[in-house]
């Protein structure tokens, strides 16, 4: 007999989603956080007024969330650091430029 650890996601009483890992179920459970608060923002925009597309939009713009936080610039990409071996070999390749 095999024993199986489960993570469950419950809101409100009801079961909402089932993880293998607990990492996965929090980050399940903080997009519905998210979703909880995307909600009434969206609802009050009156340009969608179907519960379902509002819902919808919502669950999106969470699972999307890093792609909205740069568009609204409140996030940039991270810049990868030249690595000192990349800085050394663009130096001498100057210094290369300039001998000859």
């Amino acid at each position: 007999m095999a024993v199986v650890t489960q993570y469950v996601v419950v809101r409100d009483g009801e079961e909402k989603m089932t993880f293998a890992t607990k990492a996965e179920a929090d980050a399940h459970d903080k997009m519905l956080d998210m979703v909880d608060e995307l909600l009434p923002l969206l609802e009050r925009s009156e340009t969608i007024t179907d519960e379902k597309q509002i819902e919808d939009l919502a669950f999106f713009l969470a699972r999307e969330r890093e792609q909205v936080l740069m568009a609204l610039g409140a996030k940039r990409p991270a810049k990868k650091k030249a690595t000192k071996s990349a800085e050394v070999a663009k130096n001498e390749k100057a210094a290369e430029d300039e001998a000859a």
